[in-house]
């Protein structure tokens, strides 16, 4: 009992050789480019999988990984573990500033519904937050959350939070949308089944050549998820949200992000906010 003890907590060393291998292989799947600083990062997350799959070494882990059965029943699993999923209630609010006092009453005059994307969801605060933006707003509106993570995903759809998570919120709007739990203890939230009813979630891969959408969008929010990108990468995809947008529609992006050299036909509205021209 010992022994298999020592064996689950030792460390393995991830070799030149494999870090190369690995992060060649998670950039071709995901757009994520590893760079060499953050090998230290790689090499911790995977070790549960390692640890999960009974394996002794990462060249055994990439052997199964780039298998036709690793491609099916492990590629998930390394993409959950080796994507950050920082996300807050309200995070960045100048932006939902913007978005209740500029863009809800000009798109409103033209549309009888608001299609909003919440791209790179995380664990659902992002698209929760704009529910409660356009209900309170008063209008139409359906809401996607996309993740490449379906660990997050599944956390989004359950909507539950703790106190500490929910803590972002206006108080009046916790009172209308949030079920507080029974339990004293645990103190835990899920958002009212009215506004989950507006959004919906599924697994997108941003390196898909379809992203799927029959119809176009109003305003996307992609925020603090193309820095993970290289330039290249970036710009591709934020050509592919051109198309998705409807003529006149909104593109969010995080406080660092910026279209600044980049042959993409978005006018700046706003800081960090791009539109479309009609």
């Amino acid at each position: 009992m010992m022994q298999d003890d020592t064996r689950q907590t030792t460390m393995v060393a991830l070799s030149n050789k494999d870090f190369s291998r690995l992060k060649t292989f998670i950039y071709k799947e995901c757009g994520i480019n590893i760079v060499d600083s953050k090998r230290t990062m790689l090499e911790a997350r995977l070790q549960k999988r390692l640890r999960k799959l009974d394996l002794t070494s990462f060249s055994g882990y990439c052997d199964y990984l780039f298998s036709p059965t690793g491609i099916k029943e492990e590629l998930t699993d390394m993409i959950n573990q080796v994507t950050t999923n920082k996300t807050d209630f309200f995070r960045e609010p100048a932006h939902f500033d913007y978005l209740r006092h500029k863009v809800l009453p000009e798109l409103s005059r033209t549309r009888t519904t608001i299609a909003a994307w919440s791209a790179g969801c995380s664990s659902g605060e992002e698209p929760y937050t704009l529910a409660m933006v356009l209900k309170e707003f008063g209008c139409n509106f359906t809401i996607l959350g996309t993740d490449i993570s379906t660990k997050v995903l599944d956390k989004a759809k359950l909507a539950v939070y703790d106190e500490e998570r929910v803590d972002p919120i206006p108080q009046e709007l916790k009172k209308k949308y949030l079920l507080a739990s029974k339990d004293r203890i645990k103190r835990l939230y899920r958002v009212v089944p009215e506004l989950r009813a507006h959004v919906r979630f599924r697994r997108l891969n941003f390196m898909d050549g379809d992203f799927g959408f029959r119809e176009p969008l109003d305003v996307i929010f992609c925020r603090n998820v193309i820095i993970y990108f290289d330039k290249p990468t970036q710009e591709k995809l934020l050509r592919k949200f051109y198309k998705c947008l409807a003529p006149d529609g909104y593109l969010f992006m995080g406080h660092s992000e910026t279209l600044f050299g980049m042959n993409v036909p978005l006018v700046q509205a706003a800081p960090t906010v791009y539109r479309k021209a009609a």
